[in-house]
């Protein structure tokens, strides 16, 4: 498989009610490529937004949904998200200020 470049790392931001509630803690939550491991998330968010700097990852990963249409059996597609976890003296990620 190719290597996964920056901007193939995040796939969109995930806005729940928890993940808004992590903000104000400098947490902020994407959906990424589950190729990708922490080290290039890191990379990828300090390049896509200026002026971020990244202290912490955790990743989280969750198997496909087991669906059914007739007697045929089938899994959704696995996804995996990331919490990114900024440091104080960074600057905030602006794609979710206007929430």
């Amino acid at each position: 498989m190719a290597a996964l470049q920056y901007y193939d790392v995040i796939l969109k931001p995930v806005l729940t009610e928890k993940s808004m509630n992590g903000m104000a803690e400098k947490k902020y939550t994407f959906l990424v490529n589950p190729e990708a491991n922490k080290t290039q998330i890191k990379e990828a968010v300090e390049k896509m937004f200026e002026g971020t700097k990244v202290a912490k990852v955790n990743t989280i990963n969750a198997a496909g949904k087991r669906k059914r249409r007739g007697m045929i059996v089938g899994f959704t597609a696995k996804t995996k998200k990331a919490i990114v976890q900024l440091t104080e003296d960074s600057k905030d990620i602006e794609i979710f200020q206007g929430l």
